[in-house]
């Protein structure tokens, strides 16, 4: 117990290594909230850095970064309603509401507070559930991921008001524009109309920041005149009683999270959309009707969110499989400095267990100290003349966009998914749905392909092993369940009872 407590503490008592957590740490806020520089990048660039340095100092400079990132994301949204990751999108729809009340400061503090909570739940489970975790995510097979990518495109109904119609237009067009580019199994053009740009794909970052920032921008011109709300940044450390409140959401919320964080592949994107599903369905009197400034539209995906990257290291430590981007860019790094991921980890260097899970409680406490100062500046951001913020935001997100690939055409990629956002939001659809469609449409062709393929491309054998198959057959009544409780009939129902 004692040497386990040792190689846990490493990084807390080594000056080098807590310089480096926070570091990291520090840098992965910013860098998260700025939409264009994802974690992924960020890991990926510091990876090609630290090749050279003592495996330790690398591991604690990328969970500070890491965890940061992910928490980063939610700035952007709540103050600009532009996603710094598509994990913040549930984040602004409630967040950024707030901001225009003026309340941004107490919006970032709660979502600081519980992000660090759901963080060290995330942490938690990774020291104590890992092996029972990891056993759960293997048994995930093509079959249970496509009713997985299914279940998170149906979930849009709590992405797009009151039209579960609408949402799911916009979650198929996500997955149509996803499927341009290059076919993953075949390699033949798809939906290229014979252009090179487009053999490609296109970017869901790029996407991202058209159907938020440059739609947002178009739409905010119509509000010129109009002054800044003045932001009350007087109490940003929330209370105790607005922090109990949300206590309960925020564990189940994370426990979300976590299992999810934990499925390769799937990471905190679908949870904070499950989260916030789940919020909308469990909590029956909000703060405020959700899109409109609910404090529990904050608390599921964010809680959520960060529980999750606790869950993406258990696959990632115990089998060798990545939970999310970020984790297979981890696995590089691990492989660089000699060391294999997998089941043999944790029996030939147990050490190196236990000084990740001390890194990232480390991380998180540090997130807490971050997160909680340099609110009033940001909170400056959303009192900023409108005719100096919007061509800022406009070139801050041009300068995002070009970034992910260093390709001019992203850019127009943006400007176009900008104006197409814009008609959209005009006419009543949401935009988030078509970001998370980009995301799930990928996922949901490749597991599709592969459980045909599985099956010798029986139809029969494929529909059959849905209902005898104990997970599909869980995760397909939890899909029928959701598609039928987004109904006016199911509504109706409730009234009634």
């Amino acid at each position: 117990m004692t040497e386990i407590l040792g190689y846990f503490l490493m990084s807390w008592l080594d000056p080098m290594m807590l310089l480096l957590t926070a570091a990291g740490t520090f840098a992965g806020i910013y860098i998260g909230a700025i939409p264009g520089l994802s974690v992924t990048m960020a890991v990926s660039i510091l990876v090609s850095f630290t090749f050279k340095w003592d495996v330790n100092h690398a591991l604690a400079l990328i969970s500070g970064i890491y965890l940061g990132g992910v928490y980063g994301g939610s700035r952007s949204a709540i103050l600009l309603n532009i996603p710094g990751a598509p994990s913040a999108i549930a984040t602004g729809l409630d967040g950024f509401p707030l901001a225009k009340r003026g309340e941004a400061g107490q919006a970032i503090g709660l979502t600081t507070v519980v992000s660090v909570y759901g963080g060290f739940i995330g942490i938690l489970a990774l020291a104590v559930a890992a092996p029972a975790v990891s056993e759960l995510a293997l048994k995930f097979g093509p079959r249970e991921y496509l009713l997985l990518a299914m279940w998170g495109l149906l979930l849009v109904g709590s992405l797009s008001g009151e039209s579960l119609s609408k949402g799911i237009f916009s979650g198929a067009l996500g997955a149509l524009i996803a499927c341009v580019g290059l076919d993953p199994m075949t390699g033949e053009q798809r939906l290229t109309f014979g252009s090179l740009q487009l053999s490609a794909g296109i970017s869901y970052i790029a996407a991202m920041i058209g159907f938020f920032g440059v739609a947002e921008v178009i739409a905010q011109v119509h509000e010129l005149k109009l002054k800044a709300v003045k932001q009350n940044v007087s109490k940003i450390i929330p209370s105790w009683s607005l922090v109990r409140k949300h206590l309960g959401l925020a564990t189940r919320t994370s426990t979300i999270g976590v299992v999810v964080g934990a499925l390769p592949g799937a990471g905190g994107d679908i949870a904070a959309l499950m989260a916030y599903d789940h919020a909308k369905r469990t909590v029956k009197n909000p703060s405020r009707p959700f899109g409109e400034g609910a404090y529990e539209g904050l608390v599921a995906p964010e809680s959520a969110n960060n529980a999750a990257v606790g869950g993406a290291y258990v696959p990632m430590l115990t089998l060798g499989i990545p939970g999310d981007a970020v984790t297979a860019v981890i696995i590089g790094a691990l492989y660089i400095h000699g060391l294999k991921p997998g089941p043999m980890l944790m029996i030939e260097t147990p050490h190196l267990f236990w000084f990740i899970v001390g890194s990232l409680c480390l991380a998180n406490l540090f997130l807490l100290v971050f997160g909680l100062t340099g609110i009033k500046i940001f909170a400056k951001i959303v009192e900023t003349p409108k005719p100096v913020l919007l061509p800022l935001i406009l070139v801050l997100s041009a300068v995002g966009a070009y970034a992910i690939n260093n390709n001019p055409v992203d850019v127009y990629w943006m400007l176009g998914f900008g104006l197409l956002g814009y008609f959209l939001k005009m006419y009543g659809f949401q935009v988030g749905p078509v970001i998370l469609g980009m995301i799930l449409g990928p996922m949901m062709d490749r597991s599709y392909r592969q459980a045909m393929m599985s099956t010798g491309n029986d139809v029969g054998l494929f529909v059959t092993e849905f209902f005898t198959t104990p997970l599909s057959a869980i995760i397909l009544a939890a899909v029928v369940f959701t598609v039928v409780s987004q109904t006016q009939w199911w509504k109706k129902l409730l009234r009634r009872s």
